[in-house]
């Protein structure tokens, strides 16, 4: 069960991912059902809702600004206003995303800060982060614990972004963390 459930939060194309969140939120929030928890592994993470209660931040990046020349190469900002986007590519030159003016704006004008702080007090924060984390620092797990109210941390030591050969142990600490509140509240269901 966990090898194929962790399928769902590790998925080869992020941006589907993302988009699938969003689609589930707007669905949930018409079809007035009770949505209990979100889990959002690195920037999937960051549509998140400060209102939901219970919520799993996987490799979470904290400082937005950070990595960017990295994945979109030197001088991201003259290509991205010359052409409106940027196209990003695997080792073997295929597009895996393409990057939007819009959303690069967006990525750099979101305050994780403010936004950390917005969580209520009464939601429950679980952040979990592999220590040899090759694309977002475990530093950014801990601001996250520093800002966030409510937050429990939990870093592997051995594991990368990807969590290669410990989905195991990934898959035990968010059962672990959302597990008892599914036990204390109904199945997904619509709201009366």
């Amino acid at each position: 069960m966990a090898a194929s459930w962790l399928s769902l939060l590790l998925p080869s194309h992020w941006k589907e991912l993302v988009l699938f969140g969003l689609i589930f939120l707007e669905t949930a929030k018409v079809k007035k059902y009770d949505i209990i928890a979100l889990i959002g592994h690195s920037k999937g993470r960051r549509k998140c809702c400060a209102s939901i209660c219970l919520q799993v931040n996987i490799s979470g990046r904290f400082a937005l600004e950070r990595g960017i020349d990295g994945r979109l190469g030197r001088n991201f900002m003259q290509r991205i206003n010359k052409d409106g986007y940027i196209d990003v590519k695997n080792k073997k030159g295929e597009v895996e995303y393409r990057v939007s003016k819009a959303s690069l704006e967006d990525r750099l004008s979101t305050d994780t800060l403010l936004s950390s702080r917005a969580i209520s007090r009464d939601c429950r924060v679980l952040t979990i982060h592999g220590a040899k984390d090759e694309i977002v620092p475990a530093e950014d797990a801990r601001r996250f614990a520093a800002n966030v109210p409510n937050h429990e941390l939990r870093i592997i030591a051995e594991a990368n972004h990807r969590y290669a050969g410990h989905e195991q142990e990934l898959a035990s600490l968010v059962l672990g963390f959302v597990r008892p509140h599914l036990q204390s509240t109904s199945p997904l269901r619509p709201k009366l």
